[in-house]
């Protein structure tokens, strides 16, 4: 066997590697979500399984950014089960590029999510130079994730890379506020960590369903399912935060 196919065979072996990986840390993660969501709020078991989700997100995220990366390189030879299936540049593009934007999305939440209430007492240390590399990094992957979309004529690129955009955007808005509201903070990481659960279960259901039944991959549902979910915890969540400010301002009035 030529030098050739052994690098062929090692880039294989080394993207099912970080596969399988990603589907566990991935699965972890996914359970782990629905505990401080759906438990007590700021107990001891919320700061476990949230620290559970977190670190597991945040691996996940990095073994994604590695798989989108040699897809990029290489699509037929990380996908070979989709040959004859999809051309090189489909592949590149939904497991190339828009995973590259998908997995920097997912870091970037659980980052940003965890440092808001990490630093809810010290809103400006929350601009580390880390959390604003990943807004612009973020802002990079959307932006070549859309033009790619446009290229090759994939919308669903486009409008995940519209999520992206509005990630930056509203993390911006909220990190050079001068003076935020006294729960502001627990509301941005209610949106950053319930939208790093909703980026794990879209992987789930539309990367997952590509060799279960590629036909759903693309399908708007597939997308929407974990979407709509998301964003109805997400508001209602803080929607739950700004009834009990004002109810705790009331009874001190």
């Amino acid at each position: 066997m030529d030098l050739s196919k052994l690098l062929d065979l090692a880039e294989l072996d080394l993207f099912h590697t970080l596969v399988l990986l990603h589907i566990f840390t991935g699965a972890t993660g996914a359970i782990a979500f629905w505990v401080p969501v759906i438990g007590r709020k700021g107990g001891a078991n919320h700061k476990l399984w949230g620290l559970v989700f977190n670190t597991c997100l945040l691996v996940t995220g990095l073994l994604a950014l590695g798989m989108s990366l040699l897809t990029l390189r290489d699509p037929f030879g990380t996908h070979p089960h989709l040959v004859g299936r999809f051309e090189a540049e489909f592949i590149r593009g939904l497991f190339g590029w828009m995973m590259l934007h998908n997995a920097i999305l997912t870091v970037n939440l659980v980052w940003y999510g965890w440092l808001c209430v990490r630093n809810r007492r010290d809103h400006a240390a929350n601009r580390t130079p880390l959390n604003r590399a990943l807004q612009w990094l973020l802002l990079a992957a959307a932006i070549a994730c859309a033009a790619d979309g446009w290229r090759i004529g994939q919308p669903l690129m486009i409008g995940i890379a519209v999520v992206g955009v509005a990630t930056v955007a509203t993390n911006w808005w909220f990190l050079w506020r001068d003076n935020p509201g006294p729960l502001d903070w627990l509301k941005e990481h209610i949106k950053a960590l319930v939208g790093a659960g909703i980026s794990v279960y879209t992987a789930f259901f539309a990367f997952g369903s590509v060799r279960i039944m590629p036909v759903l991959a693309l399908h708007p549902v597939t997308w929407a399912i974990p979407l709509v979910t998301g964003i109805a915890l997400i508001v209602w969540h803080q929607r739950k935060v700004t009834l009990g400010l004002r109810a705790r301002r009331a009874a001190a009035a």
